[in-house]
């Protein structure tokens, strides 16, 4: 009966794909070694390992919106979910290395980004935990599936820096985030009465105002 280990042994930004593409690079191996794997359906979760790394005065800044003061980390601080990603690995024996597709998303009401984006450098740590099923000959060569324990994962740091060149590249010089519905429709209609060509515009106006006004 196949025993599956996993290891992720880097990440790269995919280009040209309908959404932010992460592709971590997995490497999978099974003992005994001559054992012939048919493939492998593999079910991920992604989890920050949020105490594990060090922040500096201006990343808490910016992480007080998911973790509040500094004061409060010893509650707030903790291990998040990110995603939950899945794909098939190939035919092999011994060992193989594949390709783990994680989309992203840039938006800012979601908290793995809130936290990315409050990064200025290092590496992120997460926790890669697995399951699902692998299917294998046995010696009578019949096919046969078992189960992959959610016990099996692997740890790997993300640098942030990866994590930045795939926004630049997606999504260059710009954030984007969500507005309730009638939100929007107030603005578009500030927007149209004042005849503020762009977005920017209109929200710099805003906040030209704001920054003005007596605390």
């Amino acid at each position: 009966m196949p025993e599956l280990s996993f290891r992720i042994e880097g990440a790269e930004v995919t280009p040209y794909a309908m959404v932010p593409l992460l592709t971590f690079v997995l490497r999978v191996t099974n003992t005994p070694a001559d054992e012939a794997i048919q493939n492998v359906v593999l079910r991920c979760q992604i989890q920050i390992e949020a105490t594990k790394r060090q922040y500096g005065p201006d990343e808490e800044g910016r992480l007080m919106d998911l973790f509040g003061t500094r004061e409060r980390w010893g509650q707030t601080l903790r291990t998040m979910l990110w995603t939950h990603a899945s794909m098939v690995v190939p035919p092999f024996a011994g060992e193989t290395v594949a390709e783990l597709p994680v989309p992203c998303t840039y938006d800012f009401n979601v908290a793995a980004t809130k936290y990315f984006y409050a990064l200025e450098a290092g590496e992120i740590p997460l926790d890669f935990l697995f399951s699902g099923s692998v299917f294998y000959r046995d010696a009578a060569d019949a096919l046969q599936v078992a189960p992959i324990s959610w016990s099996q994962e692997a740890r790997f740091r993300l640098p942030v820096g990866t994590w930045r060149r795939l926004m630049d590249a997606y999504y260059p010089n710009i954030a984007w985030m969500q507005l309730r519905q009638d939100v929007f429709d107030r603005l578009y209609q500030y927007k149209i009465r004042h005849g503020i060509p762009t977005w920017e515009e209109t929200v710099e106006r805003f906040l030209s105002v704001a920054e003005d006004a007596p605390v």
